[in-house]
């Protein structure tokens, strides 16, 4: 492994970075929406196809991930290895599995496309934090904990994989109102009854389950961010849903966080 990535200051400035961020991300976001989907307009440079700009900007947390962990001290341990397959499970979902579905999607409209600078600076977060979390895993952790290793990790992971699941099937369900070709729907069924962006719900819940089950400042790091970021962006969904479909539009939904948020 580069040498300076072994650099413990180098973790150090990091993690405090995934911190700093967040604070302002929720700030900007609340403004200015980031300009793809629903939010998508000109100003922002070319554009990629969505699908290729997905995988593109998700593809750190796979390879970097893969590359970091086994130059840390508890690569072989197989706490270390479980502990990180959550992670990689959720990438690949949303670096492969979703790009093909969005591309397999039928729909008559064209795509509005995905702006270039935006999917870099997705990129570069996703270097970041997958620095951070691969790094904690398979390097910094501690895992002399006895059983308290395996409480902490079965209640998060429990979490996680309910949150996945919420994600990936209100991500189906928002393809298949984009199959009709009709435009944009008011969704419905499921979480969709109570929140605009379950899909959005459903990662904040996973990546608690993370910060749980790593039982860390980088995962709670990680946590944060994720709210930070999609908390806006779902409070502007909801918004241009109202604005959109008026009175057709249930007033009982919240943005993201059933019955609160």
């Amino acid at each position: 492994m580069l040498f300076f990535l072994q650099d413990p200051s180098l973790f150090s400035y990091s993690l405090h970075t995934l911190f700093l961020i967040a604070p302002p991300t929720f700030i900007s976001l609340t403004f200015l929406q980031a300009p793809y989907g629903k939010h998508h307009r000109p100003g922002w440079g070319p554009n990629l196809s969505p699908p290729l700009a997905w995988f593109l900007m998700e593809s750190p947390t796979l390879w970097f991930t893969l590359y970091l962990f086994p130059h840390g001290s508890n690569s072989s341990n197989p706490k270390s290895i479980i502990l990180i397959t959550p992670f990689l499970v959720h990438y690949f979902n949303r670096t492969i599995i979703y790009p093909l579905r969005l591309f397999f999607t039928k729909t008559t409209k064209n795509p509005s496309g995905f702006p270039f600078s935006i999917a870099v600076i997705a990129f570069l977060f996703n270097l970041l934090n997958s620095f951070v979390q691969a790094r904690w895993v398979s390097h910094y952790k501690d895992f002399d904990d006895g059983w308290c290793f395996w409480v902490v990790f079965f209640c998060g992971v429990f979490v996680f994989f309910v949150g996945m699941m919420i994600n990936v099937l209100s991500d189906k369900e928002l393809l298949r109102l984009k199959s009709e070709g009709k435009g944009y729907l008011i969704p419905k069924g499921g979480l969709f009854e109570v929140v605009s962006c379950p899909n959005y719900f459903g990662e904040i819940v996973e990546w608690f389950g993370w910060a749980l089950m790593t039982w860390s400042w980088a995962g709670l790091g990680f946590f944060l961010y994720t709210f930070a970021n999609l908390g806006p962006r779902a409070r502007a969904n909801h918004q241009w849903y109202l604005e959109k479909f008026g009175e057709d539009y249930p007033k009982k939904r919240k943005a993201v966080i059933p019955y609160l948020y």
